[in-house]
């Protein structure tokens, strides 16, 4: 061969951007349903953990904001073991409470056992609906944070009549869905001057019929003591007033009087909802594993069916590290994709829960954040092996068959 027919010594090509990615060849696009399918994967589990996180986050700021605006300092007391160990509560313990230092309100409840309540006199007497008789003084609505549904509440001259004011369950128990029709109560017909909103912090008081303290003893046999005392308090006195109440109520035997807070039930329900959350997002995490092994599984895969594509790509000048740098891109492109998407989809199912529920969304993008991190993250450790592998495959197997 002459001088002048010299062949030109071979150098590396350069890659071009898009064939890093494997843009010019089959890449991804070889089996877009599995890769499909393992982004999919990745999407279930981190819309799990964006939705259970922003449901739970929702329920518990409508849950505090309803506490906030309940209180937290509200106490009730009643006689322990059913009243058996010193007798019921004396008919002024309302107004013993009211003299301890940071009180700011009682209402005393009492409970008519024997007296019935249904829609008309012509109702079965067997058939009550589960609708309670309780008589109740005019602060009963103030201490226990309540709301008028519909009608007025008790004053002064209403609470000496035969009046009553239903609870919300009572309401739709008795039929009675506005204030002005009649109820027979005991044996009188007493009428309905008010619906209340439902209880949040006194529910059992939901399914009750409430009339006056007053024309409860004049006209429907109660003897006057309390079974049920309720109590507001100033946050920094709270703890001294729940110490102090037994002792002020029932001073011979202080140990006959129990002492609760309402509001505990609430921050129970809210510590459940926490376990359950913890519970879910737990599963979620798992979802999320079982999308990092697809997409293993897909990049795995890849390797064996392009080994003529890698080797190729080693001929032409790519080195060990572009190979390795392509897989680990491809399976970050792909755990990316299902990450957002499922961010996508957890914040529109929290969307959609939270305002049929009546909630103020909260998508967290802290949350939403880190979870897409945790799958870039699940991405690289997943395409790290096939990444390896694929880097290790001779130029000679682009000539295989």
């Amino acid at each position: 061969m002459s001088a002048g027919t010299e062949r030109a010594p071979l150098r590396r090509s350069r890659l071009r951007p898009g064939d890093l990615f494997g843009l010019g060849t089959a890449g991804i696009r070889a089996r877009p349903l599995r890769a499909v399918l393992s982004a999919l994967g990745i999407a279930i589990g981190v819309a799990a953990m964006v939705a259970v996180l922003g449901i739970s986050a929702s329920s518990q700021a409508k849950l505090e904001a309803q506490l906030s605006s309940l209180g937290t300092n509200l106490l009730s007391a009643v006689a322990a073991d059913g009243g058996n160990a010193a007798g019921p509560l004396p008919k002024n313990a309302a107004d013993r409470l009211a003299r301890l230092p940071g009180v700011t309100a009682t209402a005393a409840i009492g409970t008519l056992a024997d007296t019935s309540v249904y829609r008309n006199q012509y109702v079965d007497p067997q058939r009550t609906g589960g609708v309670t008789v309780a008589a109740v003084d005019t602060a009963f609505l103030e201490v226990v944070a309540g709301d008028m549904l519909s009608g007025s509440w008790f004053n002064a001259t209403t609470s000496a009549f035969p009046a009553a004011v239903l609870g919300f369950e009572a309401a739709s128990r008795l039929g009675t869905v506005e204030p002005g029709s009649n109820v027979w109560l005991g044996d009188t017909l007493v009428t309905v001057i008010g619906i209340l909103e439902p209880l949040s912090l006194a529910p059992e008081y939901d399914s009750a019929a409430l009339i006056g303290s007053r024309v409860a003893e004049a006209e429907f046999g109660w003897d006057g003591h309390p079974s049920v005392v309720m109590q507001r308090a100033a946050e920094s006195e709270l703890e001294t007033v729940r110490w102090l109440t037994p002792a002020a109520i029932q001073p011979q035997q202080p140990g006959s009087v129990s002492v609760s807070r309402p509001s505990d039930a609430l921050a129970a329900q809210q510590a459940v909802d926490d376990v359950f959350t913890s519970m879910l997002v737990g599963l979620g995490s798992i979802s999320l594993l079982v999308g990092a092994i697809g997409v293993a599984n897909t990049m795995v895969i890849s390797v064996i069916e392009r080994r003529k594509e890698i080797g190729l790509r080693r001929a032409l000048g790519a080195t060990r590290r572009h190979i390795r740098l392509q897989f680990v891109t491809e399976a970050l492109v792909l755990s990316g994709l299902g990450g957002l998407a499922g961010v996508v989809i957890g914040a529109g199912v929290t969307l959609g829960v939270a305002l049929a529920n009546g909630w103020t969304p909260v998508v967290s993008l802290t949350v939403s954040g880190v979870a897409v991190i945790a799958t870039l993250l699940v991405g690289a450790i997943a395409g790290l092996y096939p990444a390896v592998r694929a880097s290790r495959t001779p130029p000679t197997a682009a000539l295989s068959g």
